[in-house]
């Protein structure tokens, strides 16, 4: 009884700090499956420990060890309500920004949300250009449910006076299909890439049909495919846990890669949904996953030029997709900082060099490859080097602390002006082409 009561002790000096930390990193996105049910998990199990530890023994006839182990786990709690205070210090500092800024620097911010109350602030009063929908938005409702939820948050737009929401999700095929169910669940393209030329685009063009009339059904009108990242040549790469690229890109031949994503593309747009090509710079040569580490792309710019790339170049030459730049660094260009909020890779490679002039949106900024790292200092660099579109998928609630860092910067004359007006010319036309 004595081995199991020391034990216990251990344990508990082991586990408290680790709820400490759980509670004072509550607003992480790391953490968000913690939230809601997890943190009362917390509480309760904090609560329960204090009591367990002052039942044995009271508080006064204690040791000032077994007083402090006491103190250790009354704080797991205290530190999630601090986290919680200071979210709702930024989220109310952010709902009070002066209404045209708020407008201004909204129009080029993408959310996921969790829920309608969540994200319906943010789209009346136009912080927000976009939503972005995927598999949580539809865990146990119908089609019919989305689809009147999202005509309801344009309704409000349009009630306000304010352009039409941009409705995002991510419907590649095979293991990126997130609103299938309830929409048809298609292979991936890269299923059709040993067909011949022909039966290739025709197929590519039908898959694209389906997730268009699908998408266009529920008031969904951009789509985050196709991928136009090479296939690599390992099979498994043991650093990558979410990106799963090997699985999800076309092929390793380019011309293949820009004919089926082409075809796919013009399938897509036929039903009024805009397509997004994605990963630039490209994710088949990097060894790391963007979702939790830095990677770096060391290839020779005119190596990348003939190979990755260039199903970039041939598609956004020949559809109106947009552009997705993802957080890989691109060494000959602009070593150790990620290509999507790189003023390089952004105005001089794709604006300048490329002379590709249409909407340019950043890969979740709720990544571990910027998240990590000064997420403020992203958001600024992004804007001022001409991205039109920073997304915020994964944690929509991150969105405060990303705006937060706009309006800090824009109080402080660290916005581009000049690249932001360029950006809002590129956002007007795009919504006119719509």
């Amino acid at each position: 009884m004595q081995i199991i009561k020391r034990v216990g002790i251990a344990l508990a000096w082991i586990v408290g700090p680790v709820f400490v930390l759980a509670g004072v990193n509550n607003n992480d996105p790391y953490l968000v499956p913690l939230r809601g049910i997890g943190n009362l998990l917390l509480v309760i199990t904090s609560v329960a420990v204090v009591l367990l530890l002052l039942r044995r023994a009271g508080w006064r006839r204690r040791t000032w060890a077994a007083r402090l182990l006491v103190i250790l786990w009354c704080l797991p709690p205290l530190a999630m309500l601090a986290a919680h205070g200071v979210f709702e210090v930024r989220k109310h500092r952010v709902l009070q920004t002066e209404p045209v800024l708020a407008r201004s620097l909204g129009q080029h911010f993408i959310v996921g949300y969790r829920s309608f109350d969540e994200v319906a602030p943010l789209v009346e009063r136009g912080f927000v250009a976009g939503i972005y929908v995927t598999r949580r938005n539809v865990a146990g409702r119908t089609a019919d449910a989305l689809k009147a939820e999202i005509a309801t948050l344009q309704a409000m737009r349009r009630a306000a006076k304010l352009p039409p929401l941009m409705v995002a999700t991510d419907q590649e095929g095979g293991i990126v299909s997130h609103l299938a169910p309830p929409l048809t669940r298609l292979p991936a393209l890269a299923s059709l890439a040993e067909l011949a030329p022909d039966e290739q685009k025709a197929k590519a063009e039908e898959f694209g049909r389906i997730h268009g009339r699908d998408l266009a059904s529920l008031g969904i009108n951009l789509n985050f495919a196709p991928v136009l990242d090479l296939r690599p040549a390992a099979k498994h790469n043991r650093l990558d846990f979410n990106t799963l690229i090997n699985q999800r890109a076309i092929s390793d031949d380019p011309a293949k890669v820009s004919a089926i994503a082409g075809a796919y593309i013009h399938g897509l747009e036929s039903a009024g949904v805009n397509a997004t090509v994605k990963h630039f710079p490209g994710l088949g040569r990097v060894r790391a996953d963007t979702h939790h580490f830095n990677a770096d792309l060391d290839t020779p710019v005119s190596e990348l030029e003939a190979t990755d790339w260039r199903p970039f170049r041939d598609v956004l030459s020949s559809t109106g997709a947009r552009l997705m730049v993802g957080h890989v660094a691109v060494s000959a260009v602009d070593r150790g900082r990620p290509a999507s909020h790189s003023k390089a890779v952004i105005d001089g490679l794709i604006r300048k060099s490329w002379n590709y002039q249409d909407i340019v949106m950043t890969d979740d900024l709720v990544m571990g490859a910027i998240y990590q790292h000064d997420v403020c200092t992203a958001v600024v660099e992004a804007l001022n080097a001409g991205v039109d579109l920073l997304l915020v998928a994964y944690d929509g609630l991150q969105f405060y602390r990303l705006f937060a860092c706009a309006t800090d910067a824009a109080a402080r004359g660290g916005l581009d002006t000049a690249m932001l007006h360029d950006s809002e010319t590129r956002l007007r036309r795009a919504l006119l082409v719509d």
